[in-house]
């Protein structure tokens, strides 16, 4: 029984990039897929599929010259022990924005670049860069 499903669904992300590993699996809930779907928009895996109603599978993307992976660092913000939020003054950017930040809204989970178009704050989730 995890706890923290983001940090283990983080965590293991990490992992799989630092073995090279192709494809990473993890258990299926919906904030796991909301982060896959913004990762993929977003450019930092190929692609994520759920082939059974239990498991959750990301195929990992590389760059094409030194094969080093396209996630150079994943951070856990808000804990299930200390939770941070932000408005959307105050949403922090990631190495001048080419990281991105990912929120909790009212609205569901969005990017810090989308939360600031939209004008709303909420819950740091993660940061991935």
């Amino acid at each position: 029984m995890v706890n923290d499903t983001i940090a283990d669904l983080l965590t293991r992300i990490r992992n799989a990039g630092l073995r090279r590993s192709e494809t990473v699996s993890f258990p299926l809930t919906r904030i796991g897929q909301q982060i896959c779907q913004i990762l993929e928009r977003e450019g930092f895996i190929d692609s994520f599929n759920t082939e059974s109603t239990q498991e959750l599978r990301v195929r990992l993307k590389y760059r094409s010259g030194d094969e080093k992976p396209c996630i150079t660092n994943l951070r856990r913000i808000s804990k299930p022990g200390l939770r941070i939020y932000t408005n959307q003054k105050e949403i922090p950017k990631i190495l001048g924005g080419m990281g991105i930040i990912i929120l909790s809204t009212s609205h569901g989970l969005l990017t810090d670049r989308e939360a600031r178009l939209r004008g709303i704050g909420g819950e740091i989730l993660c940061s991935i860069w």
